[in-house]
C-alpha cells in the first residue's frame, strides 16, 4: 500500500506545479498594461530603426567555420586534461589507443576542412 503512496506524492507535486504555473500566468495576464503600439511590434536592432527585412540567407562558408571552431573546441577540451594526467597514467595501451583514435577523427574533420578550402582565408 505504501508502494502507491509515492505515486500518489509524486502525482500532487505534479499537480501543484501546474497549478503554480497556471496561476502564474493568469496573474501576468491580469496585471500586465494593454498598451499596443506599432513600436512595440517592430523589430529592435540595438537602438537604431530595422533595415531591411528580418530574413536574410546566410552564406554556407560560415557554417564550415561554426564546424571548425567546434572541431577545435573539442580538441582543446578533451586533450587539455589528458594532457594534465599524462604523467599519472601508467604506459596503458589501451588509453593511448584512444587518444590516438580521437586525434585521428579531429584529424579527418580538419582534412575535410582543408580540402574544401575553408582554410584559405582570401580568394
Amino acid at each position: 500500500m505504501s508502494y502507491y503512496w509515492q505515486y500518489g506524492t509524486l502525482g500532487a507535486l505534479t499537480a501543484v506545479g501546474g497549478a503554480f504555473v497556471v496561476i502564474a500566468f493568469l496573474g501576468n495576464r491580469l496585471m500586465r498594461p494593454r498598451k499596443p503600439r506599432v513600436e512595440k511590434a517592430t523589430t529592435y536592432e540595438c537602438g537604431m530603426d530595422p533595415v531591411g527585412e528580418g530574413w536574410s540567407n546566410t552564406h554556407i562558408r560560415y557554417y564550415l567555420f561554426a564546424f571548425l571552431f567546434v572541431i577545435f573546441d573539442v580538441e582543446s577540451v578533451f586533450l587539455f586534461p589528458w594532457a594534465v594526467q599524462l604523467e599519472k597514467l601508467r604506459p596503458q595501451g589501451t588509453v593511448l589507443v584512444e587518444m590516438i583514435v580521437f586525434i585521428g577523427i579531429l584529424a579527418i574533420g580538419l582534412l575535410y576542412a582543408w580540402k574544401k578550402k575553408v582554410l584559405e582565408w582570401v580568394k
